[in-house]
């Protein structure tokens, strides 16, 4: 099955390279952006057999830092057999 793992900054954390991303913006001549917070994706590709526990404790272990980032876990769907 594959998982995605959206990791984002908690509010109220400093995010510079959305700061560079929106200064890039304007900079381009894109006007109206008020914001912009930058964040990552972590595909995995996992057994069926694993829980959304064992995802919940990837996350917390080790794919995002709890102390600043939030993260969400969307399951995609069934992997493509080639």
């Amino acid at each position: 099955m594959k998982v995605h793992i959206h990791v984002s900054l908690k509010s109220g954390v400093l995010d510079p390279q959305g700061r560079a991303i929106h200064h890039a913006l304007e900079g381009l001549g894109f006007a109206g952006v008020n914001d912009v917070r930058a964040g990552r994706l972590i595909e995995l590709d996992v057994d069926d057999s694993v829980t959304d526990a064992q995802l919940d404790e990837m996350c917390r272990k080790l794919l995002a830092n709890m102390v600043i980032e939030n993260y969400r876990i969307e399951k995609v769907g069934e992997k493509e057999n080639a």
